[in-house]
């Protein structure tokens, strides 16, 4: 492929609208940062990998206490959200699966298993995960990493496009349907996963979105000590591979506890919420261990802990 057509290609994704030029200024983290897709491309990407998704850790749970549980957690912290970000889609969903398990997709759409919930003992734990889910959504972590590999992702198809590939090739027409080809579900989506800067920037996120709906911010130093426990000594699952290690996370939110979030600690006005959870989850919920006892920390290879996107786009 020539450069001319490469090009040309570019050219016409930015005429699209589905991609924009330069660099903005995020208005959860502070920083500037890439940005090629716009938040309604966002949404749509994250419309599309939504039902695929969703089948794959076995629907939405079917106990109507337990999703109304999880939508009123989600959404006690939307308030709290930065004024900049706009307004999404926002869906929180309690998957009915006994992986162990949290992401969130381009646009709003936060995921947390049955198994990972029945494994914590306070609300405060659960407000979190779903609020370090939300922090990877409003940091827009699945644009930048879509940015930062346009070149291997969109342009690649794109180019084999340019080439004249066959129609039958559904994989490199998707352009029309929204507006980024090769960027569905069932291609490139999951190429992308995020890093250890990603996950210590949603860890803080969280803390902040999780505080200003009245949780104590233990629960997220609790979280990681959890998810420490169950990966052992062992080496970490692949899931864990590009996340920093749970040491690494317990020190940050350690900072943050005696620095800018000192005030919450012994303070009743944040609170963890423990009979609450014990009686509106554990109550409902036990996790399905196998028959040798075990239980599994990942679902497959196509999807990471605290994010929807593969190891392999690490590769």
């Amino acid at each position: 492929m020539s450069g001319l057509a490469a090009a040309g290609l570019i050219a016409l994704l930015m005429a699209s609208g589905a991609v924009t030029t330069g660099c903005s200024t995020n208005p959860a983290t502070g920083r500037r940062s890439l940005t090629l897709l716009s938040w309604e491309h966002e949404r749509a990407l994250g419309a599309e990998a939504a039902p695929q998704l969703t089948q794959e850790f076995g629907g939405e749970v079917k106990d109507e206490q337990l999703r109304a549980f999880t939508r009123r957690v989600g959404e006690s912290m939307i308030p709290h959200i930065e004024s900049g970000v706009p307004e999404l889609d926002w869906e929180f969903i309690m998957l009915d699966s006994d992986v162990i398990n949290a992401f969130a997709l381009p646009g709003g759409k936060v995921y947390i298993t049955r198994d990972l919930a029945s494994r914590m003992t306070n609300e405060a734990q659960f407000a979190a995960v779903i609020g370090h889910e939300i922090g990877h959504v409003t940091a827009r972590h699945g644009n930048q990493r879509i940015s930062n590999q346009i070149g291997f992702n969109v342009l690649l198809a794109g180019l084999a496009i340019g080439v004249g590939v066959s129609d039958q090739d559904s994989s490199f027409r998707r352009y029309g349907e929204v507006g980024l080809p090769a960027l569905a579900i069932g291609g490139n989506l999951v190429l992308l996963s995020y890093g250890r800067n990603e996950e210590l920037e949603a860890d803080m996120l969280g803390v902040r979105y999780m505080t200003g709906a009245g949780y104590d911010p233990i629960g997220a130093l609790q979280v990681q000590q959890l998810l420490g426990s169950l990966a052992g000594g062992e080496r970490p699952p692949e899931f864990l591979s590009t996340h920093p290690h749970s040491e690494t996370r317990i020190d940050a939110i350690n900072k943050l506890l005696r620095g800018e979030y000192a005030h919450t600690q012994n303070n009743p006005e944040f609170r963890t919420y423990e009979d609450r959870y014990q009686r509106e989850v554990l109550s409902r919920i036990r996790p399905r261990a196998s028959a040798d006892g075990s239980f599994n920390l990942a679902h497959s290879a196509s999807w990471c802990l605290h994010c929807a996107m593969a190891e392999a786009g690490q590769e």
